[in-house]
């Protein structure tokens, strides 16, 4: 009979892929409730989230039983490596497609309306005192005298050298102890593993917390937001979705820091930590574009 390390593992049937269907449905389908202005949209969401909660924690104690009970093999290992990679790609090319409307958008769209590279004078005919400068603070309908804008007007957007460039500086220095933490794992230093993950976790929701305050400045007291036109469209998108993606960061990084102190992951086979590693990595990478190009130039 073949050996087990042999052999590619097979999971066990789960109802785990079918419970996160039914919440990711559910939490559509709440969000779509609410967004058409229902109070009860939020009670379904609700819902959805926590059943999405309750799928996530149950599937990952599976696999982590799983691999706690030595039932993966090299095979499974490179099965794994190769999914992370891809899944990365993925986050990469979706981030792509945010920066090229933010591009597409500054080089092209905006000079196209204040008349650049145009032989005809539309513009002038249209909205003759709008200035196609970025960030767009002013929309081209509301340079019209006596128009009402469909947008709400920025009053001051948000300087790269305040709470980005912290957020930079702390992000940046995640890396550097998530770093720190996967070598001491290497030697067989849980203590310094577990503290530097520590550090790490604590710097990631402290990003989150930091973004969040900027978030909420915006809105109050800078007229910042989804509804200022292109340049509030974008800075959100790009902004919003890479703060989700440091808060998943976070929890996972939490998840890991849970798993080494209980002693899970020994110098050869940590998986699992380098996969979120490498996720945090890609995350820092994200905001160093960010930081280039939404806030800084």
């Amino acid at each position: 009979m073949a050996d087990a390390q042999s052999m590619y593992f097979i999971p066990d049937p789960s109802r785990w892929p079918i419970v996160g269907s039914v919440a990711l449905f559910v939490c559509f389908f709440g969000a779509a409730v609410m967004l058409n202005g229902s109070g009860f949209g939020a009670f379904i969401l609700g819902i959805g989230v926590a059943v999405l909660v309750y799928m996530f924690s149950g599937w990952f104690a599976d696999v982590i039983g799983e691999s706690v009970h030595g039932r993966y093999n090299q095979q499974v290992d490179i099965s794994f490596r190769w999914g992370m990679s891809w899944f990365i790609f993925s986050e990469v090319m979706f981030f792509a497609a945010f920066f090229g409307a933010l591009y597409y958008a500054r080089t092209m769209s905006v000079p196209w309306l204040g008349g650049e590279g145009s032989k005809l004078v539309t513009h002038e005919i249209l909205w003759p005192s709008f200035e196609a400068i970025w960030p767009l603070m002013t929309t081209p309908d509301a340079t019209l005298a006596g128009a009402k804008s469909a947008y709400t007007q920025i009053k001051e957007i948000i300087p790269a050298w305040g709470v980005p460039a912290l957020n930079t500086v702390i992000l940046l220095s995640s890396g550097a102890t998530v770093t720190l933490a996967h070598w001491d794992l290497k030697r067989g230093n849980r203590k310094g593993l577990c503290w530097w993950l520590f550090v790490t976790v604590v710097l990631g929701f402290l990003f989150v917390g930091l973004q969040a305050t900027e978030y909420i400045h915006a809105y109050d007291e800078l007229d910042l937001k989804l509804s200022s036109g292109i340049y509030g469209s974008t800075f959100f998108m790009l902004t919003g979705f890479h703060g989700a993606h440091v808060t998943l960061g976070a929890t996972m990084l939490t998840v890991i820091l849970a798993r080494s102190i209980k002693g899970h992951f020994t110098p050869e086979h940590h998986f699992a930590f380098e996969g979120v590693a490498w996720y945090w990595h890609f995350v820092d990478v994200v905001w160093l574009g960010l930081f280039t190009f939404v806030y800084w130039l």
